[in-house]
């Protein structure tokens, strides 16, 4: 897939489709809170696996059941892009099953 920066009107449209997802430090940001740091790690490992195949990984922080996820595309020259909204969407969707 090749990226593409997204204007303001489209990141704004992303985010009205991405439950708890915000823009915060010019980066899509959200906070994912899983039942146990087993869980948060599974996700982590399922998301990275994910990640290699789309070649565009996230910016995470992780402390025991908590992690901070920031996307942006470097490639791009530090924006906010296409593939940040595909990342973010397959997050949610490996995290869906995950959450308390």
């Amino acid at each position: 897939m090749t990226g593409y920066k997204l204007t303001e009107t489209e990141i704004q449209a992303a985010l009205a489709s991405l439950a708890g997802w915000i823009v915060k430090e010019g980066k899509l940001y959200k906070k994912f809170e899983f039942r146990s740091f087993n869980e948060a790690m599974g996700w982590m490992v399922s998301v990275a696996i994910y990640t290699e195949v789309i070649k565009h990984h996230p910016i995470w922080l992780n402390i025991y059941n908590l992690v901070e996820v920031s996307l942006l595309t470097h490639d791009l020259g530090h924006v906010i892009s296409n593939l940040d909204v595909e990342l973010a969407k397959k997050m949610d969707e490996l995290a869906a099953p995950l959450l308390p």
